[in-house]
């Protein structure tokens, strides 16, 4: 077997094509290795070779995933690769995505290998997990150095064919895929070592890992509405006409805080959604039936509610990352606080 074809997916940054103004560009390849793609070169040593990368802006794969999925694996056929690597990606939501939605078709239908690399929030881990080999890495590029050779060994471990061991000896994340073993001692004796260990405080590895489910105990009901002040808060992306704050439409990394001053109701000449998850001609056509504020002014004129609060929040829930997601409520959270907020109606898609 000759050396290995591999070809690198990246992001307009990492490609070396610009930032945030770049994210819209369309699928192009270059020869050979590109910006962290020397890297992999590297690591690939004289077993691999980066024979092109693929680059794609952010934006066009999130805005138009079925048409930049096509454009991408063709360009990708065309170089008759062995095996894909496609980011890493970190904590980058959008990017991890796209990284996830083209390895998964390139899986599919080339039949190759695909190894990415991700941060264990990133939304596209949970996403692609079972589609793609994904390696665990740091949230941020600072992680590099650790994630390249990570991803290279593995790549070359799958075009080759080699047995793959378990997440934990091979540093990828868990892909939810159980595979029956041989083992010396039976389910009750390693369950009983397991516990001895756990009361002695030692270490060891269950072996079925349980999720971890966040536990939020409910607030006390309103006491009286007839004194309160709500919030309206919103996960389904209405925006002012026109998005001024540029939030995703897939894996958001901001919220906007908006007024309501002037508005009776919501209209499609004055705010639509930004939301890519869901169909949204509905709410275009009355973003009331994502913020429903016409209803609240009702309330608030037959003396249902005490008043409403002159501001409400937005974000796009779409493939947002939990840390994200955490941190836009805890801010959002802080504000409503400041500002004498009784309670929150959050609406969703």
């Amino acid at each position: 077997m000759g050396k290995i074809r591999v070809v690198h997916y990246l992001n307009q940054f990492f490609g070396q094509i610009g930032g945030e103004d770049k994210a819209g560009v369309g699928p192009q390849v270059k020869e050979g290795p590109v910006g962290p793609g020397t890297a992999l070169q590297q690591a690939l040593g004289e077993e691999g070779e980066v024979v092109a990368t693929v680059i794609c802006g952010d934006n066009y794969v999130a805005d138009n995933l079925d048409r930049a999925k096509r454009e991408i694996l063709e360009l990708i056929r065309r170089q008759k690769p062995d095996a894909l690597v496609a980011g890493p990606a970190f904590n980058a939501g959008r990017y991890g995505t796209a990284c996830g939605a083209i390895g998964q078709a390139v899986a599919e239908e080339l039949g190759i290998p695909v190894v990415s690399g991700m941060y264990e929030e990133n939304p596209g881990v949970d996403l692609y997990r079972k589609d793609i080999y994904i390696v665990s890495t740091l949230d941020s590029a600072r992680g590099m150095r650790q994630a390249i050779p990570a991803m290279a060994a593995l790549v070359l471990k799958l075009a080759r064919g080699e047995e793959i061991g378990s997440p934990a000896a091979e540093g990828y994340l868990p892909r939810g895929i159980r595979r029956n073993r041989f083992a010396q001692e039976i389910g009750a004796e390693r369950a009983v070592k397991m516990l001895v260990a756990k009361l002695k405080g030692e270490s060891f590895t269950t072996e079925l890992p349980m999720p971890d489910f966040d536990r939020v105990l409910p607030n006390p009901p309103v006491a009286d509405l007839r004194k309160a002040t709500i919030a309206l808060v919103t996960s389904g992306g209405i925006v002012p006409k026109g998005n001024p704050d540029r939030i995703e439409s897939s894996s958001a990394s901001k919220y906007g805080k908006y007024s309501l001053e002037g508005f009776t109701d919501l209209t499609p000449e004055t705010h639509q959604t930004a939301h890519g998850g869901y169909d949204p001609v509905y709410a275009n056509q009355d973003p009331d039936r994502v913020l429903p504020l016409d209803v609240m002014r009702d309330l608030v004129a037959e003396g249902v509610i005490g008043g409403l609060h002159p501001y409400y929040y937005a974000t796009v829930g779409n493939g947002t990352s939990v840390a994200n997601a955490a941190s836009f409520g805890a801010a959002i959270a802080a504000d409503l606080k400041e500002a004498g907020v009784t309670a929150v109606i959050l609406t969703s898609t």
